[in-house]
Order: structure tokens, then sequence, then C-alpha cells
């Protein structure tokens, strides 16, 4: 499938320069990231863009990045936040809590809790609060009227007691200023999963406020993270898809399927390999006017429910696509081993893939939810399991801990042999 854009989409791009050799040629190749930052901005640079700039209607913004390079982007302020808050108000689980003015509670990256405090504390002229390494105080954690960000720790497993207790009374604030105590809360699953783990465990849970509706958004949500959250709270679920430069493409119902929100959009699809039912996503976007994307490869991977390119027939996003794990078998993602560890155990809770050591094993460590290592027969069968996925014997290892990344997120897939941290071995297969 080729999908070259619309005759409107041409228009609306034309004097933009980094496109002005395909439209001459009449045939758009698809847009790589590196040729966005070529020679970028005034590869982008329009008269109305330059006009947008200099009037506040545009800024240069940084897309989040989560193990890979950051780029940098144009866009309007609050591009991605009001691509959320129309989903919101429309999504027919949760708009509810949007026309009832529930307050929106944020639990995600630390990084997006400073951005917010460093935005907050310039537009008044200052500092951040206590220097760059000190944690912003409440005041500076506000986005808007309506979102308050909680989480001031790159690495949630390492949330101290106090830690809980506080993100819990701000949970309680927000639901206290709805007159029903109602509140909507905005989560990266696994932080969310990580507080509500310690919660029980310290014997809080009783005074965690239940949200009235969830959505998780910022990665990819494991099967058992999923499963977890869904044991624990009985309010609506959803999960967006979408990334920093394009807004949100897809959201989940309540039941986990995906649903289309291509609002002035087009995708396409494309095998990542000859013969792979794993599939690159190819967007044209004009949603933000100050960058138009035209055949743009955003780095996120799907697949259908019968393999083909058919983009109506979208059922999975299963991670990103220089993530991909090359195997015997054809190129190996996310989705698909945490297929193979999720329908071994609901028990595993976070796991990573190391390869590349100084023999052919792999080694696959696990944490579990209630901390208790895996019995002899759950690791044989996931070191069964991820030798038959990627073609290599496998040693399974439970840990009391895995390291999240500096982008506050995880990285599901190493390259580098693992230091032998003591944890729980299981057998090689």
């Amino acid at each position: 499938m080729n999908a070259q854009p619309t005759a409107d989409v041409v228009d609306r791009i034309r004097d933009i320069p980094l496109y002005r050799d395909s439209i001459e040629r009449g045939h758009f190749p698809i847009l790589e990231k590196p040729e966005i930052a070529r020679g970028f901005p005034d590869n982008w640079m329009t008269p109305g863009l330059a006009a947008a700039l200099e009037a506040g209607e545009a800024e240069f913004v940084l897309s989040t990045g989560t193990n890979h390079a950051r780029m940098q982007i144009i866009r309007p302020p609050y591009f991605l936040l009001n691509s959320y808050y129309r989903l919101w108000s429309e999504h027919p689980d949760i708009a509810d809590t949007w026309s009832e003015g529930c307050r929106r509670v944020s639990l995600t990256t630390v990084l997006a809790t400073e951005h917010v405090a460093r935005v907050n504390s310039r537009k008044r002229g200052e500092e951040p609060a206590g220097g760059a390494a000190a944690e912003p105080p409440a005041r500076d954690r506000w986005l808007d009227a309506r979102t308050f960000y909680l989480n001031l720790g790159l690495d949630p497993d390492h949330w101290q007691r106090a830690d809980v207790e506080r993100m819990i009374a701000e949970i309680r604030d927000a639901a206290r200023a709805h007159p029903r105590g109602r509140y909507h809360l905005d989560c990266s699953s696994s932080h969310l999963a990580h507080l509500v783990r310690k919660a029980v465990a310290w014997g809080l849970w009783a005074d965690f406020p239940r949200p009235a509706s969830i959505v998780h958004a910022y990665e990819y949500t494991p099967a058992n993270v999923a499963r977890y959250l869904r044991e624990h709270f009985d309010c609506p679920i959803v999960d967006l898809f979408g990334s920093t430069e394009l807004g949100y493409l897809y959201y989940s119902d309540r039941d986990g399927r995906y649903l289309p929100h291509l609002d002035q959009m087009s995708v396409e699809l494309v095998p990542v390999a000859p013969g792979s039912t794993i599939h690159s996503l190819i967007v044209t976007s004009v949603r933000n006017p100050y960058m138009p994307l035209v055949r743009y490869r955003s780095g996120d991977c799907v697949r259908t429910e019968d393999g083909s390119t058919d983009p109506e027939r979208i059922v999975r996003f299963c991670g990103r696509e220089k993530e991909l794990l090359p195997t015997p078998g054809g190129p190996v993602s996310q989705g698909d081993l945490d297929d193979f560890v999720s329908v071994v155990t609901p028990r595993v809770f976070l796991h990573r893939l190391y390869v590349g050591g100084p023999t052919d094993e792999a080694v696959l460590r696990c944490t579990t939810f209630d901390g208790a290592p895996l019995d002899a027969a759950e690791t044989d069968a996931l070191a069964a399991n991820v030798r038959q996925l990627v073609g290599r014997p496998c040693r399974v290892e439970h840990h009391a801990h895995l390291p999240i990344g500096a982008s506050g997120k995880y990285a599901w897939l190493a390259t580098t042999p693992p230091p032998d941290a003591g944890g729980t071995h299981g057998d090689a297969r």
C-alpha cells in the first residue's frame, strides 16, 4: 500500500521547503525522522510559521523519547494536552468525568512533573524553586486548572512510605474537590501498578480514593499490568495511543478494543520485514498546522487481526520499531515477548530480556507483583516459551528490582550482558 497524499493535503504543505522536491516529482517517499531533523527549523519555515512563532501560537518542543534520542518539533502550545482532553470529553466510557469537571491527577514520569514545574516557574520569571535538584512544590505541579502531577521520583520502585502517603493525600484532595468525590486518574500503567503494590503492602490501600475513570497513555502496557489494574479498580480503564508530534491516534474501549481517532489524519501499514506480520505505522497528518507530516514513519509497530496491511484491522500496538529483536523466525516485538510471558503466569510484573552476551543464551529477568520468586514450573515454562520465540536458550531469573531508564520508562530489551545481581536463577533451556 502506497498512500500518497490527497490534493487537499498537498495544497496545505505547498510552501514548506521540506516537501518541495516531492511535490515537483509527484511522489512522496516515507518520511523518516532524520529527514525531519535535517536543516531544522529552516526546512519547515514558512512566513505563516514565522509569524506564529513570533506571536506565541507555535513553539519548539522535544519529543518525549522512550529509550531513544529525542526529536525537536514545532507545534501549537498544549497540542498533546488538547488532543487528550478532546478524547476524554468524547470517549463514551469516560466522558462523564470530563463533563462533571473532575480533576485530572497525573502519575507518570518525574521528567513530566519537572517539565511542568519549570514552565510554571518561568511564567513567574523565576528559576525552579530550590534549584534544579530540588523537588518542585505543589503549586508548581499544576499543568492547568484541572491537571495536577504527582510523581517526584525517577524510579517508582524506590518510593518510600512517605512518598506514597503524600501521593494518596494529594489524590484525596483532588477527590474532595468534586461534590461526589470523583476524579480522573491519568497514568503510566507501570507507575500506577507500583503505587497500588506499595499502598497494599503498607496498609494504605483503604486510604486510596478510587478513581471514577483511568487513562494510561505514555508507554506500552504489559498484559499482566493491565490485568493487575483491572483487578484493583472497577472503573473504566482506557488506553490511548499517540505521540508528542502527532497527538493521539487511537483509543481503547473499556474492553480493550482499539478505535481510531484520526481527525485530519490517515494511516498506512508497511511490513517491518518481508513476510512479517508486524507493521510499521506510517501517518499522514495535518492536525498540527505548523508541522504537517506526510507519510511519516512514527517508529511504532502494530499488528492486525489477520496479519494484513489493512489499517482498519489494527488490534495491537506492540512496541517500537527500533526495539525489534531479529531472530531466525523473523523480528520479535515487545508485545510478542509480553504475550509469551503473560500466557505462562499472571505473577510476572516487570520483565527484561538480555541478549548479546558472550554466549548464545538469552537471560529473562523478572519481578513479581507479590515479590516472591517464581516456582520451578513457571520458570521452566517461561524459559521454554522464550526459547521458542527467539530461537536461543534462555535462563530465567527472578529479581526484587529492575531499574527504570533515564527517561522514566522501562526498556523490555537490553543487548549488553547483565552483571550477576543476585537474582534467583532458573534453568537454561
